[in-house]
């Protein structure tokens, strides 16, 4: 895909996530559209893995460790064929498969995740089985900065130095917000990226939500030979939505109808200007 067209893409799944996170009258608003331009490069311009290889051996693996902002998972596992698009209709909804955290029971989904902490670890661990199995996939994992205070993150960041995993990238939507404040005031972690360069990692910095930074950055993996990556993406709770960005109560809040259709104003009109 060309700049351009992942750019009108970004603006496409922003409208569903909204759509369907509107209906459902559910969901983790703000941190969707805060990552959704990572996962709209990463599923359409850098992974290895679609529907016809979700089963392969030597498919890359993407693991959302912000499993909360699932939403934003589901619109682009949609549109890439995993399931019809219609079965997002159901989120939310009584014995649905589509819930508010990622799990197995939807094709593409690598990993169910939803305790905080968790994805890094288990992306180290199918790193590490990559290197057993002489494979030569790549692994992708995406944090929130507000789980970082979990000690598993830090347990998995060193084991990932120690055994020189430069097939496993863990990119932080670093959004700066989380469910009751500013990152830096519930338990403040920075610096982030000095934390990770003393465990042994290789780090860059990035708009987050900027498709072409993200484009370049994403091409230079692995960042040192030897070293696990880490992207620390910049990015803005909300992104997209004028009176949603950098907005707490959009953590998990709800549009209300008119909410709802200016949103949706916003976002055909920043179609018209790519």
């Amino acid at each position: 895909m060309t700049e351009r067209e992942l750019k009108a893409k970004s603006v496409e799944y922003r409208k569903n996530i909204l759509k369907y996170i509107y209906k459902a009258k559910a969901g983790h608003t703000g941190g969707s559209l805060s990552c959704i331009d990572i996962l709209n490069v990463l599923y359409n311009q850098v992974l290895n893995v679609g529907p016809d290889n979700f089963k392969s051996p030597d498919r890359d693996r993407y693991i959302q460790s912000k499993g909360h902002c699932v939403e934003a998972l589901f619109v682009v596992l949609a549109d890439k064929g995993f399931f019809p698009e219609s079965d997002l209709e159901t989120l939310c909804q009584y014995k649905s498969h589509y819930i508010g955290h990622p799990t197995r029971k939807v094709n593409g989904v690598e990993q169910n995740t939803g305790a905080l902490g968790h994805g890094l670890p288990l992306s180290v661990g199918a790193a590490i089985a990559a290197r057993l199995d002489e494979k030569d996939y790549k692994v992708f994992t995406l944090l929130g900065d507000g789980e970082l205070p979990e000690g598993s993150n830090w347990e998995a960041a060193l084991t990932a130095s120690h055994y020189k995993l430069d097939n496993l990238c863990a990119i932080i939507d670093h959004n700066k917000l989380q469910i009751t404040g500013k990152t830096s005031e519930v338990c403040n972690t920075d610096p982030i990226d000095g934390k990770f360069e003393s465990f042994g990692w290789a780090v860059r910095h990035v708009d987050g939500n900027d498709i072409q930074q993200l484009i370049e950055t994403f091409a230079a993996i692995p960042f040192e030979k030897g070293k696990p990556s880490l992207v620390l993406a910049h990015t803005v709770k909300g992104k997209g939505i004028s009176y949603m960005e950098d907005v707490l109560k959009w953590h998990h809040g709800v549009p209300t109808a008119e909410e709802f259709e200016k949103a949706q104003h916003e976002l055909d009109e920043a179609l018209t200007l790519i």
